[in-house]
Formats: structure tokens, sequence, C-alpha cells
């Protein structure tokens, strides 16, 4: 038997907060989701102003970076430098820049989607989230 680490409550509200935080910090309207290590759901927020397709990209993202063990972006790198049948991957649909998957001692424990904003800056936002945990 190993030991599994997971994500608890309290550890997806630290992430929630400190994320929720960085994008209200800069203004950031944006849809927060945090998975576990299957891609369920654990928390979706949607801040004010936020669009409401946000609330759809951002579990996305999450998902594909808890079943990949790896950010998001690496996908949309594979796609954009033409390696388009990648788009026919099973139960993969964020494809973009903004899911992180939350790892501990090479252990993928879930993840951070954030929609809303520039790619780059959803990044920031789910790398803030889960640097809160301090792992």
């Amino acid at each position: 038997m190993k030991t599994k680490f997971i994500l608890e409550l309290a550890d997806v509200k630290t992430i929630a907060a400190a994320a929720e935080a960085e994008a209200l910090k800069n203004n950031w309207a944006v849809s927060i989701a945090i998975v576990d290590d299957g891609g369920h759901m654990l928390w979706l927020q949607r801040l004010e102003g936020a669009a409401p397709i946000s609330a759809h990209i951002a579990p996305a993202k999450a998902h594909t970076a808890a079943l990949g063990r790896r950010d998001s972006k690496v996908y949309e790198d594979v796609v954009n430098g033409g390696r388009t049948s990648f788009l026919s991957a099973p139960d993969i649909k964020g494809l973009l820049e903004g899911g992180i998957p939350v790892m501990k001692d090479g252990q993928c424990l879930g993840a951070v989607g954030v929609s809303g904003v520039k790619s780059s800056e959803d990044a920031q936002i789910a790398r803030a989230g889960i640097a809160a945990l301090g792992l």
C-alpha cells in the first residue's frame, strides 16, 4: 500500500482565497475552478463581472491539467505547433493556458483552472492560489 495525498476542503478554500485575492488585486474578473486528481470538481467560483463562458472554460482547463499532470499550456503548445490531431484526444477539452496541476512530492493532488483574462494572467492567478499551500 502507498500513502496518497489529497486536497482537503481546507486546502481548497486556501487555494480559492489566494487565487481570488490575486485576481482582485489586479482587477481581473475571472472564474476559478479547483478539481481533484481525477478532474472532479471541488470548487467553482465566478467573480463579479466574469463572462459566463469563463465558468465553463476554467473547469475544462483544471480537468486537463489534473488528468495530464502538467500545465494545460503544454497541450496548447502541441496544437499550436501543428499537431492538430491532438484535438481528438478523449476527455481533454481545456487546451488553453491557465490550468495548473497541484503537485506534492511528485504526486498530483488536483489542479486549478482559471479563465477570464489573458491566458498568462489566468495561469498567474492559478499559481498564486497553489502557492498559498506552501508545497
